[in-house]
């Protein structure tokens, strides 16, 4: 696999890390999580549990070792650190300032391995004014001005429901250390990457700052290209209370749609552009497919070369075949369901290992390997 025989150090918590470590193990690497003492990671008691285990944690944590170490003891720092020299990369995601108070920051890590990638992530960044701020997903996505957009029917804003914020900082870190160790193959040496979930939000909206970067004004959300303000990009009610959408703008599929239902007068509303005056034929379309079933409409698009799609439930979407087919639905000896891996290679596909780490479990493993002898072991487990 592509990432055999890289050792990855993860002290991160909840979802950015995990989930970027998670990719790497997926693909060979050896992820080892430093836990710490007591509930240990909080994936393991969020959310629905089968098999033991929360299904967050199956999804984030599968095929890692977990070291449990309370570095706020000196040997356990300075296990940390030995660990460190073996190591590829070091990820870490508390507080800024956190890692150098406990002594197992980027200076004191590179100290001892001038190669290793660190990367750190955090809510805003190593710097800035918001720096120390406590912050999650929501907050930053608040500060990016995502939340802003995501309006319910009423004009409010609503919860954004799926971690833009977090899944952007995962993806932007795991490429921001392949790019480090990339880069390490020329120099020798590793580097430090700052990854603020902030920045990351930001990032992802591209297609909405028109009016920002071009006018000095916040979008309007529902007169937006891709945010309800075309008729062919948005949702609509059908007769079972179920729902469907329209993905696609382009004017050969307006043409093609509105010809079918014998109304191509409306054509010229969407040759506009998006905005209120496409409301005609919102209003039209919401009436036309409040006539049928979801599933009716799906039976009536099928064949039609239109972007068009049902709403599917999240029970739905992993059932559905199209994710059966690109091995997204997983399950393991037991039958457990998994998430299965996005990135897809012809020659060396990933291989992920469905075992689960208790707290802990591989202390006496790694440390062994540090040079510990058991006695010293077991001073560090009866002070953690």
């Amino acid at each position: 696999m592509k990432l055999e025989g890289l050792r990855v150090i993860d002290l991160s918590l909840f979802l950015p890390g995990p989930q970027a470590s998670l990719m790497m193990a997926d693909h060979g690497a050896s992820v080892i999580k430093v836990e710490p003492p007591g509930e240990g990671e909080p994936n393991r008691h969020i959310g629905a549990a089968i098999g033991g285990h929360t299904v967050f944690f199956r999804n984030t944590h599968r095929g890692k070792q977990s070291l449990c170490l309370n570095l706020k003891q000196a040997e356990a720092r300075e296990a940390l650190l030995r660990l460190a020299e073996t190591a590829d990369v070091f990820i870490e995601a508390f507080r800024p300032g956190v890692v150098d108070r406990l002594g197992v920051g980027y200076a004191a890590v590179s100290a001892r391995n001038p190669r290793i990638v660190y990367c750190s992530i955090s809510a805003f960044g190593q710097d800035g004014p918001y720096r120390d701020i406590p912050a999650h997903d929501l907050a930053t996505e608040a500060y990016a001005g995502l939340v802003s957009l995501n309006l319910g029917n009423d004009g409010e804003p609503t919860m954004p429901h799926v971690p833009v914020a977090d899944m952007a900082a995962s993806l932007l870190a795991f490429g921001g250390i392949m790019m480090a160790l990339l880069r390490r193959e020329q120099t020798g040496r590793g580097d430090f990457i700052d990854i603020s979930m902030h920045d990351c939000a930001l990032s992802w909206t591209p297609n909405i700052t028109g009016q920002v970067f071009a006018h000095d004004r916040a979008p309007v959300p529902k007169h937006e290209r891709s945010l309800g303000g075309g008729a062919f990009y948005n949702i609509y009610r059908t007769r079972d209370g179920r729902h469907i959408v329209l993905g696609a703008q382009e004017l050969k599929f307006v043409r093609t749609l509105l010809g079918e239902f014998g109304r191509p007068d409306l054509v010229a509303l969407a040759e506009r552009g998006p905005g209120p005056h496409q409301q005609p034929l919102i209003d039209f379309l919401r009436e036309r497919f409040a006539t049928r079933s979801r599933d009716e409409w799906v039976e009536w698009f099928a064949g039609r070369d239109i972007g068009f799609a049902p709403v599917k439930d999240l029970r739905e979407a992993f059932d559905d075949p199209q994710a059966e087919a690109r091995g997204m639905r997983l399950r393991d000896a037991d039958g457990l369901e998994h998430i299965g891996l996005p990135v897809k290679f012809r020659d060396e596909p990933g291989q992920p290992r469905f075992t689960l780490p208790a707290i802990g479990e591989h202390n006496r493993l790694i440390l062994r390997t540090l040079g510990y002898d058991d006695a010293a072991i077991d001073a560090m487990d009866k002070a953690r």
